[in-house]
């Protein structure tokens, strides 16, 4: 049996841990309430990555979101890779331990990228016997965090709402709601990003993301928004925070810059606009 409660992060701004800020935030340790590392960038056996890790985990709760469990993937989980995870969490007895929901590899091949799913009930029922599989291995309840996405499958049969619902429903999993990634794939996609919030399961969410976008066009002319970690959160997405937290009420959220990351200024300032958020929500 794994541990129910799908997050121990306080409900205040946290940011994604990036070794040049180390000396920064242990000397200016209020501008956030907790951290979040990447598993892949600390399954190894040792080095400076673990000890600043450990020292961090001194001060501050610490989420680690994953990126290469491949959970949508139509093959078996990588064991080696699960094993590593497990070794970690182990280790480090995180906080709070997301992943996407999405495919990143197929056979032996591994892609840079995160990439979308049809929501069909075939896919309904591998997404959840990985996570059962993850569940179970780390003994501990993960969050699944919505797409960002590019393009829609004819053969979908669920909406993506619905779909994260249902797996909640049976696995007992719970969710990372990431509005950026909202914002970017209702744009793309044609959709609204408010009617997207209002029908989120919001009972499951454990942590709010938030990260930087690029705005481009496709081949039409329409808007193309990518999601890019590597500019600060734009307007629109901030106000959609606003609808998203009027539900939830106070949650952990995230700031994710992982491309062209600023001074430590610039990341506390993203912080302190969080923590705002975070004092606008209505009693």
């Amino acid at each position: 049996m794994f541990d129910t409660d799908p997050s121990r992060l306080p409900a205040r701004p946290g940011v994604g841990y990036k070794p040049r800020h180390y000396a920064d935030i242990l000397a200016d340790p209020g501008a956030v309430g907790w951290l979040e590392v990447h598993a892949e960038n600390y399954m190894g056996d040792g080095g400076r990555p673990l000890a600043q890790l450990r020292a961090l985990a001194d001060h501050f709760p610490i989420s680690v979101h994953g990126v290469g469990l491949s959970i949508g993937g139509e093959g078996p989980l990588d064991s080696d890779h699960l094993a590593r995870l497990q070794r970690l969490c182990d280790w480090l007895n995180p906080a709070s331990f997301s992943e996407h929901l999405a495919w990143s590899s197929h056979g032996d091949a591994f892609l840079n990228d995160l990439l979308p799913l049809p929501y069909t009930k075939g896919t309904l029922t591998r997404v959840a016997d990985h996570i059962d599989q993850v569940q179970d291995a780390l003994g501990r309840r993960m969050l699944l965090e919505n797409p960002s996405s590019y393009l829609a499958f004819a053969d979908s049969t669920w909406s993506e709402t619905d779909f994260l619902a249902e797996l909640t429903r049976r696995t007992g999993c719970g969710l990372l709601l990431d509005v950026n990634n909202v914002f970017v794939s209702a744009t793309n996609l044609g959709l609204s990003p408010q009617a997207y919030i209002d029908a989120f399961p919001v009972h499951a969410v454990g942590e709010i993301h938030l990260g930087g976008h690029d705005e481009d066009a496709d081949e039409t002319g329409a808007p193309l928004l990518i999601d890019s970690h590597g500019r600060a959160v734009a307007d629109p997405v901030w106000t959609l925070l606003d609808r998203t937290l009027a539900r939830t009420g106070p949650m952990p959220i995230l700031i994710e810059w992982d491309n062209d990351v600023p001074d430590w200024p610039v990341l506390a300032a993203e912080a302190a606009r969080a923590r705002a958020a975070l004092h606008r929500i209505p009693a």
